[in-house]
């Protein structure tokens, strides 16, 4: 009989993202008439920026003609958006990054999942706790743990716990590890790291052979100049570090899928025999032979991003979710709630009031206030008695989920 992957067997209670769906589906089904907004996952709500939209509908008029049609594209991306991007969100801000070191995606979802194909599974990993589940799962199902105890902690990950006490920002840990996976501004907590904090990471990476893998994906919603947007604003950060972006969150490309991945060329891990191998190579043919490309049509709709037209439009998007995540900030701190993050980020992180659960303040916020959010549990043991709201909606939908809660905790 054929054998199944027996990591996916240690996997806990399924993907949290689907959970809450369930939970959500069920709570429908039987309250029909509730009015249910949903802040949980961080999905867009707002339409996709006119300059994207108006390149996307030319790029569609180009496949209609034999002259201008394009078939399959170059694995890595085409030319003319990799450099848009290596000019504009590394160049300009001092980094040294060429467009031959950038790989478009289909979301930087899959490819810090995907990375894992390049790496062995002897290597040490560390993670957040809390952290974005998927750097999480994605090492279950590749085989790099053991199971997971009871609070949901895998055996063979390392686990750097972030709180208020450290201002959401792991310490450095005194044991090696090998891979690091790092978020800023930080997906669930809203935290956001210091260039004095990077540093940090990287002296540690450089140090021990260790590679960080740099989660930016939310990058755009930093407003502080003093703050890095790129980890390779870093100096020594090409020798250690993989980044990671999307247009998913910037630019509304949530369901229309594209990202990007930074691999320095001066880049190495060893190979069982002790010799030094460049990961772009490796990263290369990983994406050659397992990934046929993003779409001529969306990669042209990513590069509008990069027009005048498209940087207005962009920033003007990205201030209206940070206009929602303040409404919710104030909105919930004015009900007695302790808050963190939403500025220079587009989630709210909240401490769970009275020694509610995570879930169980999910449950009250669900059947009291028709309003969901996302269990701090579900990304971590350290998550546990927190929540994740997010300003990823319509402003209507934020105000009435304000003034429900506000009610509720009010009353």
């Amino acid at each position: 009989m054929v054998r199944i992957n027996d990591n996916y067997l240690k996997l806990k209670a399924g993907y949290l993202f689907p959970e809450i769906a369930r939970r959500v589906n069920a709570f429908a089904e039987a309250n029909p008439d509730a009015q249910i907004i949903k802040l949980g996952i961080g999905d867009v709500t707002e339409p996709l920026p006119e300059a994207c939209r108006t390149a996307m509908v030319d790029a569609i008029n180009d496949m209609g003609d034999r002259a201008s049609f394009k078939g399959y594209g170059p694995e890595q991306g085409y030319s003319w958006l990799r450099e848009k991007i290596a000019a504009h969100d590394f160049q300009g801000r001092g980094c040294e990054v060429d467009a031959s070191e950038i790989f478009i995606s289909d979301g930087s979802k899959c490819d810090t999942g995907n990375i894992l194909d390049i790496f062995g599974k002897d290597n040490k990993i560390a993670v957040t706790d809390p952290v974005y589940p998927v750097y999480v799962d994605t090492n279950v199902m590749a085989g790099h743990t053991g199971p997971a105890n009871d609070k949901g902690e895998y055996e063979g990950l390392v686990y750097l716990p972030i709180s208020a006490d450290n201002h959401f920002t792991a310490q450095i840990p005194s044991e090696k590890v090998d891979l690091i996976y790092l978020c800023f501004p930080n997906n669930p907590t809203g935290a956001t790291a210091t260039k004095e904090h990077l540093k940090a990471w990287v002296d540690y990476a450089r140090t021990n052979g260790s590679i960080i893998l740099f989660d930016a994906a939310y990058e755009a919603f930093i407003t502080d100049s003093s703050l890095p947007h790129s980890i390779y604003e870093i100096e020594g950060a090409r020798d250690c570090a993989i980044e990671f972006r999307s247009f998913s969150k910037n630019a509304g490309f949530t369901g229309t899928r594209c990202a990007l991945t930074v691999v320095p060329k001066t880049l190495t891990a060893k190979a069982a025999d002790g010799s030094e191998v460049e990961l772009w190579k490796l990263w290369n043919r990983r994406q050659s032979t397992k990934f046929n490309g993003v779409s001529y049509i969306v990669q042209r709709g990513a590069e509008a991003v990069y027009s005048d037209r498209g940087q207005e439009q962009v920033k003007a998007l990205v201030g209206f979710y940070l206009e929602n995540a303040a409404i919710i900030r104030e909105k919930l701190t004015a009900a007695g709630l302790t808050v963190y993050g939403g500025v220079n980020a587009p989630y709210v992180w909240v401490k769970t009031p009275n020694g509610l659960s995570s879930w169980d303040f999910f449950d009250k916020l669900l059947q009291n206030c028709h309003v969901v959010g996302t269990p701090g549990s579900g990304f971590g043991a350290a998550g546990e008695g927190y929540f994740r709201i997010s300003a990823f909606n319509s402003r209507a939908n934020v105000e009435e989920a304000m003034k429900r809660i506000t009610a509720t905790f009010n009353g």
